[in-house]
Order: structure tokens, then C-alpha cells, then sequence
């Protein structure tokens, strides 16, 4: 079950659409879906669990928390709506898409994709970019 929680006054406009994309991501990567929490919020709120929980003092746009077993996907993704604001604004592209791709890369995560070397984030990406384009079609 995939849910959405708002710490801000931003809202998705279509939950029902983007969860039924997250599920079908899941689904087309070979897992299950378990029980997957989208918490939107504020740099602030977020920088308090990066600080917190990962000791980075850092801003940052998402932050995903696994629980998963095996390929059942649990987890918290935490994203701050201001980091992905701006984020847009400096990559040049839609506020929407850069929200959409931030939250399927939270799940793809979960999937097991890292992106800490170069190589892996160009997988990652490619991944974002397929289900970005099954989102639109």
C-alpha cells in the first residue's frame, strides 16, 4: 500500500495516478509492494532527520528510509517540496517532473539500484527516465 503524507501544505493533485505508477514501478522491477510511506515536507524537516539519523548537515531532497524484506518493499521516503522547487528550477525543467522523478527514485531504491558511483547513477537515471515516460504516456 502505498500512501501520502503532507507535513506541508503541498499536496499532489493525483495520488491515485502517481500510486498506481509506483505500484506498476514496483510490479515491472519484480517486486512486491509492502507497506511505502511518502512523507512531503520542508528543507527544515528534513534537515533535521539528515542531521538526525544520517549525521549530514546538509540539505537535501529525499531521504528514504528500507524496510523491506527480501523483495517485499516497505519503507519511509521523505521529500522536501522546496529542495525539489529549486532543484527544478536549477536543472531547468518542471516542477512535476522533477517530483516525479525524485519520488521513483526513492522507490527504486528499495528496488536495489544504488547511485553512489558514476556507473550506477547512469542506471538509476536511465530506470528514472523508463518510468518517467510510462507516467506520461
Amino acid at each position: 500500500m502505498i500512501s501520502f503524507n503532507y507535513e506541508t501544505d503541498f499536496e499532489l493533485t493525483s495520488e491515485n495516478r502517481i500510486s498506481k505508477w509506483i505500484s506498476n514501478t514496483i510490479l515491472n522491477e519484480k517486486c512486491r509492494e509492502g507497506e511505502i510511506n511518502y512523507i512531503f515536507c520542508d528543507d527544515e524537516y528534513l534537515h533535521k532527520l539528515n542531521v538526525e539519523f544520517l549525521n549530514h548537515d546538509t540539505l537535501t531532497d529525499i531521504i528514504s528510509f528500507d524496510y523491506s524484506v527480501g523483495k517485499e518493499l516497505h519503507g519511509d521516503i521523505y521529500i522536501s517540496v522546496e529542495r525539489v522547487r529549486e532543484n527544478a528550477q536549477d536543472y531547468k525543467v518542471a516542477f512535476l517532473d522533477e517530483l516525479h522523478r525524485v519520488m521513483v527514485h526513492g522507490v527504486l531504491h528499495y528496488c536495489g539500484y544504488k547511485d553512489k558511483t558514476d556507473d550506477d547513477a547512469v542506471v538509476m537515471r536511465s530506470k528514472e527516465d523508463v518510468y518517467l515516460d510510462r507516467l506520461s504516456s
